[in-house]
């Protein structure tokens, strides 16, 4: 190996660190005094060529900013190989395991690329920028005769066991399952060293599994004592000074409608009728932003949290209990504070005006879902007739959103019956009715509403005023004609000329794939060809919805975006100026990635859930649906309980497969017998992995 890379190699262990000639030739073992001659030698040329620089005379430090050096985020697969995804670049750099160094998953890394073999671009990491975390989820495992142990983390993301010395065990035993601190990594060292914090109980049980699952996100399942304080403090009373700063709208029949299982009500329905003939509907908001004031405890515990999280047998709320189920919640018979969006609608469901602004409102009734549906379908009980117009209403608009341009993904969501111990005893699966889109379109319309109102001026020029933005860019064309040349195999044609062509394309798909076979494989590659909906302050506008301004700000109990929603709205019908872009940007960066923990974590706990119920059908048979596939294996959903369980290729002894990604496919090389996805098999449960959340399937035939 030439010198100078040697002598690259040796500096990058520890690149903050300055050198002079005789360390680096010591940390090289050049020692004789020829070649202590060759490292001079060689340190002018890489002086020269910029991969080092001097920072004093005779002393060195590596030049970070080397040319084919970049910046990313780190992320690993299974495997413990790498692929850094940088800012600007389309694709991610593969990072081969023994290069990552002592980066972490989701660390901000610096790394260095070249060309593997002529062919693709690699790179291997320089030193970590920035750690994303220091905790960690895993199982002790303590060296017997010796007083130490290692923690061997669940989540194959990080690449190495972390040493726990003597004095450091936190009251963990052998075998527990654990939060671990890394408190150094010293440079050469093959395992960081780290403390137990926090003993989660003996893997495989509920509450430690479940526990794990937040830990694991470092998502707070309690709140810090002086946060409970701060709530508990609040003023409940309904003040006539307040309400006399209010539009009071206690005497209009108004409702909620929610799930049954929901304790926080973000909000209401009112509804008159006008001497007109016109509808008068108010969208009705829990005023959040009453109770909860920047540059508070309270304030700063809901942004860090900035969502609540679902999970299958526990709400982790991102404000206190005393506000989320009570003080803000709009129960019924109560007077409540709320933000309001009030539309007069004509009987065409257009608008003819529209009003914001901050109100007080008694709701008369509270209803479920299946309630409500109840009043559509059968156009009897209590307020039905109030309940058939916003129906009548809602349809109108629903049409109209899908005639321009927006996309229905009607997917039905897993649910479970759990028992007094919350174990899992029953599956079954949310479909929404029309008592649910009744309530999504008032959302819907609410946010779009509010957002323009900020956004454009009644002339309909750009007002420049900062706000958070819901946004939803363009599907990635690539994508798009993956699955335009794949749908085409099983007889669907898509047109992909123009973003309407596209949207009225995926709608007719997902309308003609309904109830074939091919129908979840289908809806599941159209999602994968979209983006993600994130916050910004960047109007770029909600493809999937197909609206040019979109915000959230019907959910202010378990979204912090809506809150910032409010509070911006607010300021700037107090006639306020635009406050600083840049600020808002970073929160709603925060956001973002809070939200895709959040939904990271409700996965892993519809997972285990998954798990946990199959555990009762070992060795039973069911007819699956291949739902992806790998190069390893592939995955098979059961349709009737959501399960899904992965089939190894190592296992499929009949023939040797190959996996063929254009296809989704693995195909077996003697007999040329293929799984595809969305092909239906039968399957045996054999294994059920509740520490990994992991179902093994065997195909039987």
């Amino acid at each position: 190996m030439e010198i100078g890379r040697l002598i690259l190699r040796f500096m990058n262990e520890n690149s903050s660190k300055i050198y002079n000639y005789k360390q680096i030739a010591d940390g090289i073992d050049y020692k004789n005094p020829r070649q202590r001659e060759l490292v001079i030698q060689a340190l002018h040329k890489l002086q020269a060529s910029e991969k080092i620089k001097e920072t004093d005379k005779g002393k060195y430090i590596i030049n970070l900013k080397i040319a084919g050096t970049l910046t990313g985020v780190i992320d690993f697969n299974q495997s413990g190989n790498a692929y850094v995804n940088v800012e600007g670049m389309t694709d991610d750099i593969f990072i081969h395991s023994k290069n990552v160094k002592d980066a972490l998953q989701g660390d901000k890394v610096l790394i260095v690329t070249y060309t593997y073999k002529g062919k693709k671009l690699e790179g291997s990491v320089l030193e970590v920028l920035e750690r994303t975390r220091t905790e960690f989820v895993g199982t002790l495992q303590v060296v017997s005769h010796k007083d130490f142990g290692f923690v061997v983390c669940d989540k194959k993301t990080i690449n190495t066991d972390i040493f726990i010395p003597k004095g450091k065990f936190g009251g963990a035993e052998d075998g527990d399952k654990v939060v671990v601190k890394m408190t150094e990594w010293k440079p050469g060292d093959k395992n960081p060293e780290g403390e137990i914090i926090k003993v989660l109980g003996s893997p495989g049980e509920h509450e430690t599994e479940i526990h794990s699952i937040l830990a694991e996100y470092g998502l707070p399942y309690e709140f810090p004592e002086e946060v409970e304080q701060d709530a508990d403090k609040i003023n409940r009373q309904i003040t006539d000074d307040e309400v006399a700063k209010r539009r009071d709208m206690r005497g209009i029949c108004t409702f909620t409608i929610d799930p049954k299982d929901a304790k926080d009500f973000d909000d209401a329905l009112s509804i008159q009728k006008l001497k007109n003939g016109n509808w008068e509907i108010g969208v009705h908001i829990a005023d959040v932003s009453h109770y909860v004031v920047p540059g508070t405890i309270l304030d700063d515990e809901a942004y860090q949290r900035a969502t609540s999280v679902y999970l299958v047998d526990r709400v982790v709320p991102m404000l206190p209990e005393v506000l989320s189920n009570d003080v803000c919640s709009l129960r019924p018979n109560e007077d409540k504070y709320t933000f309001s969006a009030v539309f007069e609608l004509n009987d065409n469901a257009e608008i003819q005006k529209q009003w914001f602004g901050r109100t007080v409102i008694h709701s008369d009734r509270r209803f479920t879902y299946e309630e409500a549906q109840e009043r559509i379908e059968t156009q009897q009980g209590d307020l039905a007739e109030e309940i058939l117009v916003l129906d009548k209403l809602a349809k109108i608009m629903r049409e109209g959103r899908i005639k321009n341009g927006a996309i229905t993904f009607d997917r039905s969501e897993v649910r479970f019956n759990l028992n007094e111990n919350n174990e899992p005893i029953g599956v079954y699966f949310k479909i929404s009715k029309d008592s649910n889109h009744l309530i999504e379109e008032f959302m819907l319309l609410a946010n779009k509403k509010v957002s323009e109102f900020v956004s454009l001026t009644n002339k309909g020029g750009m007002t420049n005023n900062t706000f958070i933005y819901r946004v939803h860019d363009d599907p990635d064309p690539a994508k798009l004609e993956a699955l335009r040349d794949f749908v085409s195999t099983f007889g669907y044609q898509m047109n992909l000329a123009n973003t309407k062509k596209v949207a009225e394309s995926l709608n007719k798909l997902l309308y003609d794939v309904k109830g074939k076979g091919e129908e979840n494989m289908i809806e599941t590659l159209a999602m994968r060809s979209m983006s993600k909906a994130v916050y910004s302050t960047e109007p770029i506008g909600h493809y999937g919805l197909g609206f040019e301004y979109y915000s959230h700000f019907t959910s202010p109990i378990r979204r912090y975006p809506d809150l910032l929603a409010h509070r911006l709205l607010q300021h700037y019908l107090d006639g306020g100026k635009s406050p600083d872009r840049a600020e808002l940007e970073e929160k709603a960066k925060h956001c973002s990635a809070m939200e895709r923990l959040a939904a990271d974590a409700e996965r892993d706990s519809i997972k285990f859930m998954q798990v946990k119920f199959m555990e009762k059908h070992l060795g039973e048979n069911f007819k699956g649906v291949i739902s992806g596939v790998a190069e390893f294996g592939f995955w098979v959903e059961i349709p009737e309980n959501g399960a899904e369980g992965l089939i190894k290729l190592r296992d499929l002894v009949d023939d040797s497969y190959v996996y063929d990604k254009t296809t989704h496919a693995v195909y077996g090389s003697r007999t040329g017998k293929k799984y595809q996805l969305g092909d239906e098999v039968h399957i045996k449960v054999v294994k059920a992995n509740l520490i990994q959340k992991q179902l093994d399937f065997k195909i039987v035939d």
